[in-house]
């Protein structure tokens, strides 16, 4: 099954807790075992598997991605003045797959699934999930 989520981002960098938004999916594809694949639509977004108690975490990760690729000094920038999104989704990557059990998330306590805007905001990001069954026993 594949169902699409759709968000609105409201900062330029930001990550966006959609750990909700994906159970919502796998409850109804009714897979109880077995893969859901989150993936962004989109070349300066990613998504990331994060710590969900502290939000200074969230802050920590946008500003540690600031430092390593800040703004305005690559090639692409005299295209559209975005090369540092496009360098940090590729860094962070487009997806994450996350087991299923018994029809949850496979993650621990303290992870969610994010996912990072690099280039808002944006009225609507769409976000993939592809949801696969186990077919063993």
């Amino acid at each position: 099954m594949r169902k699409t989520i759709h968000i609105a981002t409201h900062q330029r960098e930001e990550l966006i807790d959609i750990t909700q938004e994906v159970q919502t999916a796998v409850s109804t594809s009714g897979v109880q075992n077995g893969l859901v694949s989150v993936y962004a639509q989109g070349a300066t977004a990613a998504i990331m598997i994060q710590e969900n108690w502290d939000e200074s975490v969230q802050a920590d990760v946008v500003h540690l991605l600031q430092k390593l690729i800040p703004k305005g000094v690559w090639l692409h920038d005299a295209q559209d003045g975005n090369g540092d999104s496009h360098l940090k989704a590729g860094l962070v990557g487009p997806s994450e797959t996350i087991p299923l059990i018994n029809g949850k998330l496979g993650l621990s306590q303290w992870q969610n699934i994010f996912f990072c805007e690099f280039d808002g905001p944006r009225r609507k990001r769409p976000i993939t999930c592809t949801i696969i069954a186990d077919q063993g026993k």
